[in-house]
């Protein structure tokens, strides 16, 4: 969700060419990038513990894994792109505008991928929102 924020409100200062919530807004993508070290690092002690579980399949696990690997990467790039973004703003780079669009992109690409890796790891536990889950029609 800070990905999602962070981009909502890049976008806004981006779009009305506010400079104080732009910076906000990138700001936000760094602390976002920063804060989601702590779920990556944690991942694979989480497999550890679930996989033996009843009814928890390897290949969940695995998509999830890989889906929230991708989307961690993205975010780590766009709050990169952030801190360089802040970095030549406070130098008045004519450049900063095209790099703050970027992060933006980013920001909101790497919230729908760690959308997807939330989703898929939801499907480890929570068989209802598993593909197919439903009951027979009655007769």
């Amino acid at each position: 969700m800070g990905s999602l924020f962070a981009a909502v409100l890049l976008a806004a200062g981006v779009l009305q060419k506010n400079l104080s919530l732009t910076r906000a807004g990138l700001v936000a993508v760094l602390a976002a990038g920063l804060l989601c070290l702590p779920a990556q690092l944690t991942g694979e002690g989480a497999e550890a513990i679930v996989q033996d579980m009843p009814r928890v399949s390897r290949a969940l696990i695995n998509n999830h894994a890989e889906a929230a690997e991708l989307g961690f990467w993205v975010l780590e790039v766009a709050a990169s792109l952030a801190l360089f973004s802040l970095l030549l703003l406070k130098n008045a780079s004519p450049r900063a505008r095209l790099l703050s669009l970027l992060t933006l992109g980013l920001a909101f690409v790497s919230f729908g991928l760690l959308a997807r890796a939330g989703n898929l790891g939801g499907q480890i536990r929570h068989t209802e929102i598993r593909e197919g889950f439903g009951t027979p029609d009655e007769l």
